[in-house]
């Protein structure tokens, strides 16, 4: 990196990757829960809680992803995390409401804790980023 400008504005984007990443994990958090919920027999109104957080969750990793983006463009060719993308979604989706049945909800909350997974690991690895981009000033 060249400049303390270039790592200030890493570390800001450092810093809304971070934010936009516990939002995605409070809501994926919640979904997982409700996912619980629809495997003890929910019904329609926790499918569509459920997937309310999912959808909240997806507009975070949309963000996520995008702010990924210019940190690259930003940090030239210091090592980052990668892109992130849900595992939940497309048939899936339509499989939990139309089909309903406990092996689709124990599916679907698989999924779930994969996502959540997978943000809390991208979580870490932007904190380590932080770290090191700080020390860097």
């Amino acid at each position: 990196m060249a400049n303390i400008a270039q790592v200030n504005q890493a570390l800001n984007l450092t810093n809304q990757l971070i934010s936009e990443l516990e939002q995605a994990e409070r809501q994926l958090s919640s979904a997982r829960n409700w996912g619980f919920l629809d495997v003890l027999g929910g019904g329609l109104i926790v499918d569509l809680i459920k997937h309310s957080k999912l959808s909240n969750a997806k507009v975070s990793m949309d963000r996520v992803n995008y702010l990924l983006q210019e940190l690259r463009r930003v940090l030239g060719g210091i090592s980052m995390p990668g892109d992130y993308s849900m595992t939940v979604g497309g048939f899936a989706t339509f499989a939990d409401f139309f089909f309903d049945s406990g092996i689709v909800d124990v599916y679907m909350t698989a999924k779930i804790m994969s996502s959540l997974n997978e943000v809390r690991n991208l979580k870490n690895r932007c904190y380590e980023l932080r770290s090191r981009l700080s020390n860097m000033r």
